[in-house]
């Protein structure tokens, strides 16, 4: 794979004790040192009337006073620094740089995936949150969309945590699908499975809130149930996969179940079905708070695009799975 990555991400500090630091991309890199066929790219940042795109103007002014003047808690969980607004902007550059390749013809070996942080899927128009600053995935699919690129985006979010950012931002829009396989009751509360969007926008919304100790067998299901038949009605020109790595079942803050392995299928599924809508493909980094379950994540993705075969996953999804899926069609319109 072609990986976006570039060191004005570390100038994001939080704090020790801040589960969102740097070390997650130096761990990366470490990792991927020892794969083959990886390829570095450090492409310039968004500018700030593409972060205009999808966030409010005040609240764009508002966070670049607020680095400036040294940065702080944003709120109990979201610390900026003074080096905040640079890494932000270069993060949602990079998901752009991601989603361009591969609109450009970039695919097999030459996928791209966005190594940027601060992550961006909680951040809403008027807010940054859970993390997030600047929403990396949006500004990506705006951009496109808005110089002429792709008509159609879809991004789906397999992060443990619901991605409300990103979902309240197109809810409204016929433009942009989101779907979302997260876990059931924890930050930020959002992603019912009745939440469908509205408007232009009523159908163009997926959310699969599963309970905790989903795995492999679950994720898998509902893509292959929900997320791939309801992607082939939507038609999107790219598709991007917002990756965080948290619900690996040995991320320190997710009680979901996915293994190394089941990344390598969910990473083989999403390809078939970009392959089979036409879509081009591009990963997007999230979140992720374990250092080697996060390494061993992204390096499993690029090993899949790499050529290795994944293992198939011989479980059952549990049966609140396959009646969440069920309900999910229904409110879908999927026969």
């Amino acid at each position: 794979m072609q990986f976006g990555y570039s060191d004005v991400c570390l100038a994001h500090e939080t704090g020790e004790r801040h589960p969102e630091t740097a070390d997650r991309l130096r761990a990366i890199k470490r990792s991927l040192s020892h794969k083959h066929h990886v390829k570095y790219r450090d492409p310039p940042p968004a500018t700030t009337d593409e972060a205009r795109a999808v966030h409010d103007d005040d609240y764009v002014t508002e966070l670049r006073e607020f680095c400036e003047d040294g940065g702080g808690n944003w709120d109990r969980d979201t610390v900026a620094s003074e080096g905040t607004w640079d890494a932000a902007l270069q993060s949602a550059g990079l998901a752009a740089w991601a989603a361009r390749e591969a609109l450009d013809g970039a695919s097999g070996r030459e996928t791209p995936f966005s190594l940027g942080r601060p992550p961006g899927h909680h951040a809403v128009a008027e807010e940054a949150m859970g993390f997030c600053f600047f929403n990396n995935a949006a500004v990506a699919a705006q951009t496109l969309i808005d110089d002429g690129s792709a008509d159609s985006v879809a991004i789906f979010d397999w992060d443990v945590h619901h991605g409300n950012g990103t979902q309240d931002i197109f809810y409204e829009s016929d433009a942009v699908f989101y779907g979302s396989i997260h876990e059931e009751g924890i930050y930020p509360g959002s992603g019912d499975v009745t939440e469908t969007g509205t408007d232009a926008g009523e159908g163009s919304t997926l959310n699969a809130p599963l309970p905790a100790g989903a795995g492999d067998a679950d994720f898998l299901h509902v893509v292959d149930e929900a997320l791939d038949p309801a992607l082939a009605d939507f038609g999107p020109d790219l598709l991007i996969v917002s990756a965080g790595f948290d619900a690996h079942e040995h991320d320190p803050i997710s009680r979901h179940r996915v293994t190394t392995e089941g990344y390598a299928l969910l990473t083989d599924r999403l390809r078939e079905i970009a392959d089979d809508s036409d879509a081009a493909l591009a990963f997007v980094l999230e979140g992720g708070y374990g250092l080697d379950t996060l390494s061993d994540g992204v390096a499993m993705v690029h090993e899949t695009f790499d050529g290795r075969e994944p293992i198939p996953c011989e479980e059952e999804p549990q049966e609140s799975t396959v009646e969440l899926t069920d309900e999910l069609r229904g409110e879908l319109g999927i026969e």
